[in-house]
């Protein structure tokens, strides 16, 4: 790499149609501002069978599509050689895939678009170097003729937070905007002498549209940040400023933002602006994994920063807004400008720009992108597949068959002492890495079978041909680099990445879906977990439970906690050393699977299925041995599941707890049921439950929150208040004598027998019976007594 070629990051990508030919265009964030790059016209490419190519030839000249059939040194998949079809348009590339696919003619990777072929095949993922003919713009470079390559350029990105306030109907109040150093918000209304200096007052919408075009792109962000920013802000401004036919320009090159439908879901959808990236705040954290109860702004704010809004009356926060609107205009801008901020504050809190820029440079996926494992996968893999002389494979067209999942071993249920807990080291990646998985050694194993690894379902994989374990192995360096520097986002993002490794493997999705693949690295795991059982049986060791990864194994004996810990590191050191002997003399592998002792639980139950005396499966609770201290851990039961009421938690944490150290626990059973009869209890009682599709969609199944959501909302209604639960949200409600109600309209009496019946029976008897206890009895004990 010349240090002469200038550096940029990606921000956004399109094709662009330039005197009847496509281009591909680039707008990067660099050290020296804004650069919006041009490439000469380049062909767009599918491939095709080379038996196919005179007929393919002969129906483009017949249906007048300006494409060529051309010959390659490339094979399909089951080793047929391949040509290439190339258009020198967008438009051509669509009509010579619909005229072929017309005539039977199969097509391959005729899906990619140009701009990703354009990126992926130079290898270049987040960030570019480039050449070309410069010229300055106001306040952008223009680079045409432009040449990108890779490199390793690390951003600084200027961003900018957003927010609208705005009628029922969808008028607009004000929008605000924030970043570090910058607050504004522009409010229509007569200037106010005491209003703080942030607000600019405008006298209309179609001011406070021009406003805010003329103040956004004096900011000059490369990143707009907001929470639901896309599906309701942007949405709904560019919405009016239809409506006022105010023009949005707001693209660098002073173009207008466009909206774009989602295939998918017609709810949502994309807003392109030029040189421009929007981020949903829900949409990143979902994509970095985090989960919340909620996703509202209130809730994940309170959850990471430990505050949030001013008022939070989601009821009547319609009717709020409209009153300040009419008489405190001043409250109203600050409630703006405090969403802003919390956003801000939750992107910094998660280093969520560090996490997605890394994310982008890893993986080539554009900043805004949700999800799209997939198209990582083939950004990173689809090239080299290409030098390899393959063309890739089509995607099966029933979404291909199910393969095997993890390895669940029935659970013995119990309360036992000292149990350790044995887990491999991101075992999937670690089995492809091992076993040489992968969708070239699959091709070329099959092809030369004679020195190729055994997969399953008859998988083969070559020994030497194959690029992802090689892939993982750099990505696993990378990973420990990253620990090692207490990296969090760096560390994240990468693992995210090699996680998705086996799911893209086995979805039907991917192009290079194979179910051997899938398969042979499930069946392998299990094949794992199993023989680690063995090997823990042998050496006098009993195994009551395995999941996926994960290993328990009870010691049925008297340890201290410094005995089970060395016990643990025996186990897995002795683990480690044998499938290093048994992958070397057996197939003659390297071994790059690696156990680690995980925890010592020095009180564990393991349940039964409820109703049944089968051990239940990713269900247990434990007493978690540390350095500092002792720590309740459950899995999959009661305490963990937000649909159960507080009363269940805490009844479930306090009941263990005394079990767990070897308490009585008769006189708090007593208690809790009588407390819970007796009304005391109350604020513990309420459920809150998910909506997941709207109100009308429920129709044979009418869960209660559902009933509760429809009283609530007939309420509403009748009040003149707005609805609240029509699409989706959350409900939080009792059960009553009469049923289900909304916590906000109750008015009949709580059902108390069903809260004893339904949430404090079945913890109890979830582990009552493996200390000879008996919920029944301890309760009609208690109703003796009066």
């Amino acid at each position: 790499m010349h240090s002469v070629h200038p550096q940029g990051f990606i921000l956004t990508r399109r094709p662009l149609d330039v005197q009847g030919k496509t281009c591909c265009e680039f707008w990067l964030a660099t050290k020296r501002g804004p650069v919006r790059l041009v490439t000469p016209p380049q062909s767009q490419v599918f491939f095709i069978a080379s038996e196919d190519a005179r007929r393919a030839q002969h129906h483009l000249n017949q249906q007048r599509v300006d494409a060529e059939v051309r010959p390659l040194q490339m094979k399909l998949t089951d080793q047929r050689p391949a040509c290439g079809v190339y258009a020198s348009t967008t438009r051509q590339h669509f009509a010579a895939r619909e005229a072929l696919n017309r005539a039977g003619i199969v097509t391959f990777e005729d899906d990619i678009r140009l701009v990703d072929r354009y990126l992926m095949e130079r290898f270049i993922n987040g960030s570019a170097a480039y050449a070309g003919q410069s010229n300055l713009q106001d306040g952008y470079a223009d680079v045409n003729e432009a040449a990108l390559k890779p490199a390793d350029y690390q951003p600084e990105l200027k961003v900018l937070s957003l927010d609208i306030e705005c009628s029922e109907k969808g008028e607009l109040y004000s929008i605000g905007m924030a970043a570090d150093g910058y607050q504004c918000v522009l409010m229509i209304g007569t200037a106010q002498a005491d209003a703080p200096d942030f607000i600019r007052w405008v006298t209309d919408e179609v001011a406070l549209l021009r406003a805010f075009v003329s103040e956004f792109n004096l900011f000059d962000a490369d990143v707009v940040i907001g929470w639901a920013v896309i599906s309701f802000d942007f949405k709904l401004l560019l919405r009016r400023a239809s409506v006022q036919n105010v023009p949005l320009n707001i693209g660098r090159d002073g173009s207008a933002a466009q909206w774009r439908d989602s295939r998918s879901d017609s709810n949502l959808g994309f807003v392109d602006i030029a040189g421009r990236v929007v981020i949903d705040g829900i949409d990143a954290l979902k994509t970095a994994t985090y989960q919340f109860d909620s996703f509202s702004l209130e809730f994940v704010a309170q959850a990471l920063l430990g505050k949030g809004k001013d008022t939070e009356d989601v009821a009547n926060r319609m009717a709020i807004i409209n009153h300040d609107f009419r008489h405190n205009k001043v409250k109203l801008a600050r409630y703006n400008l405090m969403d802003c901020v919390l956003v801000l504050e939750i992107f910094a809190h998660t280093r969520m720009l560090d996490f997605l820029v890394l994310r982008s440079q890893l993986t080539g996926l554009e900043l805004d992108r949700i999800g799209g494992s997939v198209a990582a996968f083939t950004h990173q893999y689809l090239p080299k597949f290409h030098r390899a002389g393959y063309v890739a494979p089509n995607r099966p067209l029933d979404g291909g068959l199910a393969s095997p999942g993890g390895y669940v071993m029935e659970s013995r249920p119990g309360l036992y002492t000292h149990v350790l807990v044995l887990d491999y080291k991101s075992l999937y990646p670690s089995i492809i890495r091992t076993f040489k998985i992968d969708p070239l050694g699959l091709v070329q194993g099959l092809a030369q079978p004679d020195d190729a690894i055994d997969g399953f379902k008859g998988a083969k994989f070559h020994r030497q041909q194959h690029f992802l374990p090689e892939i993982i192995t750099s990505l696993w360096q990378q990973r420990d680099e990253a620990k090692k520097q207490q990296d969090a986002a760096r560390s994240q993002a990468i693992k995210i990445l090699m996680n998705s490794f086996y799911g893209v493997l086995g979805s039907g999705g991917c192009r290079f879906y194979d179910t051997r693949l899938a398969s042979s690295i499930t069946l392998r795991g299990h094949e794992i977990m199993q023989t680690t059982a063995a090997w823990i049986r042998e050496q006098g060791y009993e195994v009551i439970y395995g999941d996926t990864d994960s290993t328990f194994v009870w010691l049925n004996g008297e340890y201290s906690a410094e005995a089970a810990r060395q016990i643990g590191k025996t186990l897995q050191d002795l683990i480690n050393q044998r499938w290093q002997q048994k992958l070397a003399d057996e197939m003659q592998l390297t071994s790059h699977l690696e156990i680690e002792f995980e925890t010592h639980f020095s009180q564990f139950l393991m349940p039964t299925i409820r109703g049944s005396e089968l051990g239940s499966k990713k269900r247990y609770a434990g007493l978690k041995h540390s350095a500092d201290g002792d720590k309740l851990v459950f899995k999959g039961l009661e305490t963990v599941r937000s649909d159960w009421t507080a009363l269940a938690r805490e009844f479930q944490q306090t009941l263990y707890k005394k079990v767990f150290a070897g308490n009585a626990v008769e006189e708090y059973i007593r208690t809790m049921v009588a407390d819970t009869r007796e009304g005391r209890l109350d604020d513990k009682l309420v459920y809150k439950k998910r909506l997941r599709q709207s109100l009308d969609a429920y129709v044979k199944n009418v869960p209660p929150h559902v009933k509760a959501a429809r009283l609530a909302d007939e309420h509403n209604r009748k009040s003149g208040k707005p609805l609240q639960y029509q699409r989706r949200g959350w409900v939080k409600y009792v059960i009553t004598q009469n049923g289900p109600e909304p916590l906000e309209y109750v008015h009949s009496p709580l059902d108390y027998e069903h809260y004893v019946e339904k949430q404090l029976r079945p913890i109890a008897e979830g582990i009552l019976p493996f200390i000879g206890r008996d919920f029944e009895q301890i309760v009609s004990d208690q109703l003796g007594l009066f």
